[in-house]
């Protein structure tokens, strides 16, 4: 017997939508009767009908959300193998350092005199940020990680249009670039002329050059890339950009595989945003928290927006309009960026240190490595050699078995695991990317592996593609169709009116 009659798997309980709990007349408090108002205030507002939010007591409410709690899964949960999502530990000393009354009670509109040590906190954050990339300025206020990246290429466009080159209007872009680095490049004015790959899965440099001319702005690049691998002809490609006259922007999403390792500025970097809630832990995901940082070269540093923060003898204050040689390109956000990120950050960096940094940088490089070690044989890797942070498979492995990635994917669901990221990067077929991240033990990646080279085997089987294409059978909800879902969605509720 595969199916109960109650729809509950064990304690795994069913769980209705919380409308469809509801009872009329239910209520978890008794709320007094109200006056009957004097005259109507509402200008012929007044809610002719029921809300619509649902009636019930107050154990139904505390039991949904509690059952609802335990059908996630989250970085706390188990192995979440995710690439380019950086999805690592986050320590609960961070979260008890953001919590601490005299920085989470903070008001934006305080007086600067009573907010010194949070103006402390940001200017401590922003010097390790410029003492690990070598950069002499940093804008702290965008709020994540493509914000970042605006803010970088609108310091590269005011660079350009106050040194007359105001023509410079075409970006360079890989193949394999996030696919936000086009639509910020698009963002701010600029076309985009995309880059292809080698071989090697890394930047085609003879592409790139004859790419290069009078109109070029700047090139968008990510080191390590998107398919896990080091950019090793950085330098050259930084030496071209620059003697066409052009800025070198990089994204800093995958900083956490070199960060106390190697400085972007050593790599002839003029701009790059760092994703806080990635490189530094901070719990990120379904839209936030984030911080999106963006170190700038000397070149750059002029042009970086207001507000930042200085100290001089009348203590920590923030420089709201242009001071001296400084010519900001504008504001980005309404007050100084996600402070409570600030904070989680500047904990875990001097928890960590910079040699625990740097370990932590070993750390995800050799897991990565190790995942790839041993599953190699069994999948197929995408390029040959070691990877960085993230190791990158594709779907040869699969051929004429009549199973998907994402069946592969589905799979791995009933084994316990979130699945790696599917069919991205794009330039790779079919491809399952894997990052592991510093945090993970050996025996967590062994038992890992040992799910991912069993399904590899029966996948080869030859008569498995049924009961691939059938999972997850384990979950509260099986497969679902995924493409109805993305066109129409139903976001609202109807009594009667949803399936």
């Amino acid at each position: 017997m595969t199916e109960t009659f109650s729809g509950n798997r064990g304690l795994q309980l069913e769980e209705p939508l919380i409308f469809e709990m509801g009872s009329d007349g239910r209520c978890g408090v008794d709320y007094p009767q109200p006056e009957a108002p004097l005259e109507d205030r509402l200008g012929g507002l007044r809610r002719a009908a029921a809300i619509g939010l649902p009636n019930l007591a107050e154990p139904q409410v505390v039991r949904h959300y509690t059952r609802l709690s335990q059908k996630n899964y989250g970085i706390d949960s188990g192995f979440y193998p995710l690439g380019s999502c950086t999805m690592k530990h986050n320590p609960r000393l961070s979260e008890k350092m953001a919590r601490l009354p005299g920085l989470a009670d903070l008001h934006p509109f305080q007086p600067q005199a009573t907010v010194q040590g949070a103006l402390e906190v940001i200017d401590t954050l922003a010097h390790w940020l410029k003492e690990l990339t070598g950069m002499p300025a940093v804008a702290m206020s965008p709020a994540a990680g493509a914000h970042g990246e605006w803010c970088g290429m609108m310091a590269i466009r005011a660079a350009h249009e106050d040194k007359g080159q105001g023509h410079r209007r075409r970006v360079l872009v890989p193949e394999s670039a996030h696919g936000t680095n086009p639509a910020t490049a698009a963002m701010c004015g600029f076309s985009v002329d995309p880059v292809p790959a080698n071989e090697r899965g890394r930047v085609d440099l003879a592409a790139l050059k004859a790419k290069l001319g009078p109109d070029v702005a700047a090139v968008m690049l990510t080191n390590p890339n998107t398919c896990g691998l080091f950019e090793d002809q950085i330098l050259e490609i930084a030496e071209a950009v620059h003697a066409a006259g052009a800025y070198f922007y990089c994204d800093g999403a995958n900083y956490n595989a070199i960060v106390g390792r190697v400085k972007p500025a050593d790599l002839g970097i003029d701009a790059m945003h760092i994703n806080l809630h990635k490189t530094f832990s901070t719990p990120h995901g379904g839209g936030g928290p984030g911080a999106g940082p963006t170190v700038l070269s000397a070149a750059l540093a002029p042009y970086a927006p207001v507000p930042y923060v200085v100290h001089d003898g009348k203590g920590f204050r923030l420089v709201e309009q242009a001071e001296g040689d400084a010519r900001p390109f504008g504001r980005v956000k309404g007050f100084h960026g996600q402070f409570g990120v600030f904070i989680r950050a500047l904990a875990y960096v001097l928890s960590m240190g910079g040699d625990g940094l740097r370990q932590s940088a070993t750390d995800a490089v050799l897991n990565a490595n190790y995942l790839m070690a041993r599953l190699k044989d069994v999948l197929t890797p995408s390029f040959d050699g070691p990877c960085m942070h993230e190791c990158l498979f594709d779907d040869r492995f699969l051929k004429d078995s009549g199973i998907s990635t994402l069946d592969f994917a589905k799979a791995l669901i009933d084994e316990g695991f979130h699945p790696m990221t599917m069919y991205f990067p794009l330039v790779v077929h079919g491809a399952l990317l894997m990052e592991p991240t510093e945090s993970e033990s050996k025996e967590t990646l062994d038992q890992f592996v040992r799910v991912v080279r069993g399904l590899a085997e029966k996948a080869k089987s030859g008569n498995a593609a049924e009961d691939f294409k059938a999972a997850p059978r384990f979950t509260p909800r099986r497969r679902l169709d995924e493409t109805l879902a993305a066109r129409t969605p139903v976001l609202k509720w109807k009594r009667g009116g949803n399936s």
